[in-house]
């Protein structure tokens, strides 16, 4: 990335402002703005995220926030509800007062004398959430909003369930806010009140997975700030950012077909990071979009934003599987609109192992046949991350294996270039063995040596095959069912196959059924729709759509102890333990403006013996510290999560350390019913 220093406005910083909110609060902001706003406002744009602007996301922040501002913003850095230096407490995602919260936050910001009355909102992943969430209820000074990251349905398309399928995820992620929401405010900002806020953190908080599993099908708890609800809540301009390796890969499409605003979409190939700072590569100019955007929507420059193609999507080469890539190849496609015309969903029939041609009837697809899998539970140990953050490498690797737990089905060598750009789609007919199914359907690029790389995949839960309201199967009784892959653009070169692959469980990605269960499918009554984009058609695109990656100079830091990324899986032979272990460690960070030292360590463990279904473990455990000279806190959250056929079995714990001492404890064990999960 290059560092820019020289920016077209001279940058002011107010690195501890509060903000009043409802009842009584006041939320911890910082801010970055033009000098000469003092004399001359200008629109102000918001970052409301959790993660606590002084320390943990400053480096970040310190990269974009001065370099918006440099070009005519005041750029302001929140942190929510008890978070950060906010007051309060941070009780779960997305609530009613977190939204009032911003709306307050909106209203106090057009009212400054260094704001012209206009304000936009961006944010990736939460900060993208509430900007979406929040432009919904239509604040009215909010003018356009850039959101990296995120969703429009909070129950079928986050970190929660993907097609009515427990993602380990949830559990994982609940365990990142179990240890955000209890570390302390910096009492350098807030004083001798940073303890009592500590305590009411410590003493209001509880683990959150308890309330997302009392939620197992889609009803109001998860309809509430869901967009897709209500597409025409939205009346601001909106450009929207993913990348293929991320867990939010579907979302930016959607609102390309279903919002009826100025829109521009963007997908690369990076997993859940800033397009700037795109992993895998390449990464892209993308703040200069930003200020055009904003340029265009807060100040009505005519510069052009709108022009060119609604949707800029990465069309990825063939790789070699690998759970980390430094770069993804390949090249920038445009797409007018989005559903595209120029995309085509084609049909191909499923027979014996075979991916049969569109329209195909002969020998092997006239006849009826009946295949059948019931897969171990080891199929998934090498499926990756649901979200996935490339560090540690956590892509998923060399498919074969897996695909030796599934019914596999696979096209003769390509005669020529394929390329897919949208939503794969499995239509299958099919029976269980069951009242409780699942199916995970693995899309992969074959080389002619034999490696098999994950291109997409989805999930579904069949008992919600229906729809939201859940049913038990029958056994033996013939079911239809779609499966959705998540989306991609992806070429499959002359020479390799196409495999589609079909598994009963998918552990631990996602959590096992109750019981193993032998599925049977009927082709060629089933098919594999592919998204075809022709390789006659233009890219749509002209020269280099995007500069150099650049920011503003990030803040300095100082590795004082080192990082540790682990990503580990093991079998034991003899009692028959399957094991993933992964550990984040970013070792202790100095951050050199505040005289601040802090430590995050996570680690995660995901278990289960032999083809025992009920022995499934999941376990997430963080450590969170902060010292400055004699001042020394740290936090340790521990959330296990086990099942029986029945019920879901939570224990979690609880600790808050000051110097040597603990002076928190609490530990919760609550049993929550299987709701046909």
């Amino acid at each position: 990335m290059r560092h820019v220093t020289n920016l077209p406005h001279a940058v002011k910083e107010e690195e501890y402002v509060r903000i009043p909110v409802s009842g009584g609060i006041h939320l911890a902001a910082r801010i970055w703005r033009p000098v000469s706003s003092d004399t001359e406002p200008v629109p102000a744009v918001l970052e409301y995220i959790p993660y606590r602007r002084r320390d943990l996301t400053s480096v970040r922040d310190s990269v974009h926030h001065p370099y918006i501002a440099g070009h005519g913003y005041a750029c302001v850095r929140v942190d929510l509800r008890g978070t950060g230096d906010s007051e309060g407490v941070l009780r779960d995602e997305y609530l009613e007062v977190e939204q009032t919260d911003a709306e307050d936050v909106l209203a106090w910001l057009a009212e400054q004398p260094w704001c012209d009355g206009s304000t936009g909102m961006m944010g990736i992943s939460w900060g993208a959430f509430a900007a979406l969430q929040v432009a919904a209820r239509r604040p009215p000074s909010l003018k356009a909003i850039v959101i990296s990251s995120f969703t429009d349905d909070r129950y079928a398309d986050d970190m929660h369930y993907m097609g009515g399928c427990l993602l380990s995820d949830n559990l994982a992620e609940a365990g990142t806010m179990f240890a955000y929401g209890t570390c302390p405010p910096d009492p350098a900002l807030v004083g001798e009140r940073w303890r009592a806020m500590w305590l009411e953190r410590l003493e209001n908080t509880r683990p959150w997975v308890l309330e997302w599993l009392r939620h197992q099908r889609r009803d109001a708890y998860w309809r509430h700030a869901s967009v897709c609800e209500d597409y025409t809540a939205v009346q601001v301009p909106v450009l929207a950012s993913s990348g293929w390796a991320d867990g939010y890969s579907n979302a930016v499409t959607r609102l390309l077909e279903h919002l009826d605003v100025p829109r521009r979409g963007l997908v690369g190939p990076w997993s859940h990071k800033y397009p700037h700072l795109g992993e895998p590569g390449p990464a892209i100019g993308y703040l200069q979009e930003v200020v055009r955007w904003w340029d265009h929507w807060l100040k009505g420059a005519d510069n052009g934003v709108m022009d060119g193609p609604m949707l800029r999507a990465w069309m990825q080469e063939s790789v070699p599987p690998s759970t980390s890539y430094e770069e993804r190849p390949g090249r920038w496609v445009g797409e007018p609109s989005w559903p595209s015309p120029h995309v085509t969903p084609v049909v191909h029939p499923l027979g014996r192992h075979r991916i049969g041609t569109p329209g195909e009837r002969g020998e092997g697809m006239a006849r009826e046949e009946e295949l059948t899998v019931q897969s171990p539970l080891s199929v998934g140990q090498f499926a990756g991350k649901w979200a996935s953050y490339n560090a540690p490498p956590d892509l998923p690797y060399d498919q074969r294996e897996e695909d030796g737990g599934s019914l596999v089905f696979e096209t003769e060598p390509l005669t020529e270039r394929v390329e897919i750009l949208g939503a794969p789609t499995v239509e299958l007919e099919l029976s269980v063995s069951e009242p409780v199914a699942m199916v995970a359907a693995r899309l992969s690029d074959v080389a002619p040596d034999g490696r098999a790389t994950r291109v997409t995949y989805g999930l579904l839960n069949l008992t919600r095959a229906g729809g939201d309201e859940p049913e038990p199967l029958v056994p033996g009784r013939r079911y239809r069912a779609t499966v959705q892959l998540n989306g991609v653009a992806q070429a499959f070169p002359a020479g390799h196959r196409i495999r589609l692959s079909l598994s009963t469980s998918y552990w631990p990605l996602a959590w096992p059924p109750p019981r193993p269960v032998l599925t049977t499918v009927y082709v060629p009554a089933s098919t594999l729709t592919l998204p075809v984009r022709p390789t006659t058609e233009p890219d749509g695109v002209t020269g280099a759509p995007f500069g150099e990656p650049e920011g503003a100079e990030p803040i300095r830091t100082s590795q004082l102890a080192a990082p540790e990324q682990r990503w580990e899986v093991s079998r034991d032979l003899i009692g028959y333990r399957s094991a993933l272990e992964i550990v984040k460690d970013g070792g202790t960070v100095r951050f050199e403006d505040i005289g601040l030292d802090a430590r995050r360590r996570a680690y995660e463990r995901y278990e289960s013996v032999a083809d025992d279904f009920t022995s499934a473990r999941g376990e997430s455990e963080w450590t969170m510290e902060f010292t400055r000279g004699d001042w020394s806190v740290r936090t340790v959250t521990r959330t296990v999560l086990r099942c029986t056929g029945e019920e879901f079995a939570v224990h979690a714990t609880l600790d808050g350390y000051e110097g040597g001492d603990r002076v928190f404890s609490r530990t919760w064990n609550e049993r929550l019913p299987r709701d046909l999960v």
